[in-house]
């Protein structure tokens, strides 16, 4: 559910055109003449019923939901009335792939909803692969997903990588398009003729012997796999990438996490930024490289 004041200004336009210029999609409206409502000052409100200042609309979204809600313990490191910011730990996967009965990252936020008493579908913003940890934007309303999809380029997403070596320069931006590699449906390729894929790195620390270093990564745009195609393409695979050649010998899993949002709210306008500390496993891998590895 989602509510709004009419400000000044707006006397005699329809519900329908507010809402349409609040951010509301054709798409959207159709669903919610489908199985939502609208109400103007607590009643039923047709999509021409006309508006003036003050009057409060409320409008009550579909939920199609087919998940199940499961118990997970969530770590949540941002929550308003719109949003909600956890961190996914590595080896869960955000959503249920099909004829799949496992427990997703989705089940675990529909359970958490139900258990608040909001009627919230699931709204991913971002995605990270199922071995990937790290923030997890999911809007709570159809309308919100939508505005932050409109303003997706304005979400800076910054990911922390231990690769293989020391990228040089140590810092610089990869230029390389992407697209699935012709004899798999989940290995990615830099191809020119792909799409366009932009990255950007800094060397944050460089381990022992040049081993291995820890890169910070921004991402500019949001292919599948990118990050890890990228550093694998400039012949510095992150650690415990075998899909991408990186050697899995110190850890089973790409050592990828997703450290920091930050974005304008949807709603309020105002700069968020919200961050995510290293999990475990790689904090134990940065110790075992910072000691003679």
């Amino acid at each position: 559910m989602r509510s709004f004041v009419i400000p000044e200004g707006f006397d005699g336009m329809s519900v329908k055109d507010f809402l349409r210029r609040d951010g509301i999609s054709l798409s959207l409206w159709r669903k919610i003449k489908q199985s939502g409502s609208v109400e103007v000052n607590g009643l039923p409100a047709a999509p021409r019923t006309p508006l003036k200042a003050g009057d409060v609309i409320r409008v009550i979204w579909p939920v199609a939901n087919d998940l199940a809600p499961i118990p997970l313990d969530l770590v949540i490191r941002y929550e308003d009335d719109y949003l909600l910011v956890v961190d996914k730990p590595p080896g869960l996967l955000v959503h249920p792939v099909s004829l799949s009965q496992e427990t997703t990252l989705a089940n675990g936020i529909i359970n958490y909803f139900q258990t608040k008493g909001l009627s919230c579908g699931f709204h991913p913003v971002n995605r990270l692969d199922r071995n990937t940890s790290g923030l997890v934007l999911i809007a709570k309303a159809p309308d919100v997903h939508h505005l932050l999809n409109q303003r997706f380029p304005l979400i800076s997403k910054e990911y922390l990588a231990i690769v293989s070596g020391v990228p040089y320069p140590l810092s610089g931006i990869i230029e390389a398009a992407i697209s699935r590699c012709p004899d798999s449906i989940i290995k990615r390729m830099v191809n020119p003729g792909g799409q366009s894929s932009i990255t950007a790195f800094q060397v944050v620390h460089v381990l022992t012997n040049n081993i291995a270093s820890l890169v910070k990564l921004s991402l500019k745009t949001g292919r599948t796999h990118q990050i890890r195609v990228h550093m694998s393409h400039i012949g510095h695979p992150l650690l415990g990438d075998d899909l991408y050649g990186g050697s899995t010998e110190l850890i089973s899993r790409q050592a990828l996490h997703a450290s920091r949002l930050v974005f304008p709210h949807p709603v309020s306008r105002q700069s968020l930024s919200i961050e995510s500390p290293l999990p475990d496993d790689i904090c134990a891998l940065l110790t075992r490289l910072s000691n003679n590895w």
